[in-house]
């Protein structure tokens, strides 16, 4: 049996056990309990009222907006920005490999998830400019502090790489 919960949440009974997907990816599974709700069930799966550890609901939401902040573009895009507004064509410019859709993409993820705000200014040709949000903001010291890190240790990386693949391609 499959229940659908949204159009990225999905419940199926396997025989006794419920699995929870999210996004075609599975989440959790757990005992079925026809008294809970499904969402309950897959999030609490030993019924104590205690969520598992990949089911605690707060753990699944932080891994969904570290995906976000995480993703190599996204950093980017919030280190880019800590500079100052700026518009569309700046950003991409900025980014050396980003296409502009993929620039999109990542714009309107981030403006979802508060991080960035989207302006439209109404002149011909319309003027559109992002900027952080005061939240967005609060992330400009961990993301200097890994783009600090990745520079100092450039040549490190390339040594590691180049003895791994001596390592790996040699036998």
């Amino acid at each position: 049996m499959m229940v659908e919960a949204s159009s990225t949440e999905t419940y199926q009974l396997r025989g006794s056990t419920l699995v929870w997907y999210q996004g075609g990816n599975v989440v959790e599974s757990g005992p079925a309990d026809p008294e809970r709700e499904p969402l309950e069930a897959a999030r609490d799966p030993a019924g104590n009222g205690e969520p598992g550890p990949a089911g605690e609901p707060a753990s699944c939401r932080a891994r969904e907006v570290l995906q976000r902040v995480g993703d190599k573009w996204s950093m980017y895009v919030i280190d880019l920005l800590g500079r100052g507004t700026m518009r569309f064509t700046e950003l991409h410019r900025g980014i050396d490999g980003i296409t502009a859709r993929m620039l999109t993409v990542t714009l309107r993820g981030l403006e979802r998830d508060g991080i960035v705000t989207r302006t439209i200014h109404p002149v011909i040709p319309p003027r559109v400019e992002y900027t952080l949000t005061p939240m967005g903001r609060t992330l400009l010291d961990t993301i200097g502090q890994l783009v600090t890190w990745a520079d100092s240790h450039l040549n490190e990386i390339d040594a590691a790489r180049a003895a791994y693949d001596a390592r790996h391609h040699a036998g």
